[in-house]
């Protein structure tokens, strides 16, 4: 592990918090922020950065995986419940199988391709904000099959650190149909399997226990700054997507994708 302090841990807990709701990508910024601080980046460190933001995502959309429940089960209305399985499932298989080589790959995780990836996915938003919002009513459980497999076919690129789990499943979802506000909603519902299956990989691998357990304390001061973060993030998004599209987050990546790569041309 990357030696990081008490400070920096809650600096890194309060960047991933705003940064894995907030679609500027939180792997991104991690890597960015990591390599400031320590001159390094752990992407084990980052992946336990997770337990902190599932939690303020489980505690947040609390009243709708109720609701969920309660369709499926009562109503027998398996509209949403199978969008979310069919948009989570080419992320989750490419994450089983590619997720070491992510964790170990000098390419993916260096400044350079974070930069690269923040900058084309803001293009992107800037683009896809032009969009019509007349679909505005819709939601994830409007989604045909087909587009649900399109949106999760866009989030499976979020394993590249740059790119933003949140980001790719927005965009997708607009493209789609959705509006901004709905969108973002399809987007943290999904999240939820993905994020639960990123931790128990986490839990189930021995040397990633092992990893957790040597450096618990820096771990858990992390995961709670993650958490309150992630908690106002969330709040902070749906709110201003009620009113507002995606364009400012993507001159939000291009200008940061731009001093990213002064910077890196300087040294």
């Amino acid at each position: 592990m990357v030696n990081v302090t008490i400070i920096e841990a809650i600096i890194l807990g309060i960047v991933q918090g705003l940064t894995e709701f907030i679609p500027v990508s939180s792997s991104g910024h991690l890597v960015i922020t990591q390599n400031l601080l320590t001159g390094n980046a752990d992407h084990l460190f980052i992946q336990a950065l997770d337990f902190g933001t599932f939690l303020a995502l489980l505690i947040y959309f609390s009243p709708k995986l109720v609701d969920l429940v309660r369709k499926v089960f009562v109503e027998h209305d398996y509209r949403l419940a199978r969008n979310i399985v069919i948009t989570v499932l080419p992320a989750g298989l490419l994450g089983f199988v590619l997720a070491d080589f992510i964790q170990k790959s000098a390419v993916l995780l260096n400044p350079l391709t974070v930069a690269i990836m923040l900058a084309v996915v803001g293009v992107l938003m800037i683009v896809v904000d032009k969009l019509p919002k007349k679909s505005a009513k819709e939601t994830g459980t409007d989604l045909s099959p087909k587009r649900a497999l399109v949106v999760g076919l866009a989030q499976a690129f979020a394993l590249v650190p740059g790119v933003s789990r949140s980001g790719s499943t927005i965009i997708a979802s607009r493209i789609m149909g959705l509006g901004p506000k709905a969108a973002a909603e399809y987007s943290f519902m999904v999240s939820i399997p993905i994020m639960l299956g990123l931790i128990g990989k986490l839990l189930l691998k021995p040397s990633d226990r092992q990893y957790i357990v040597e450096h618990l304390e820096i771990v858990i001061i992390a995961n709670i700054a993650a958490f309150v973060a992630g908690m106002l993030a969330i709040h902070f998004l749906l709110k201003y997507l009620s009113n507002h599209g995606l364009a400012l987050f993507g001159w939000y990546r291009v200008a940061l994708a731009s001093v990213v790569v002064a910077v890196l041309l300087l040294q």
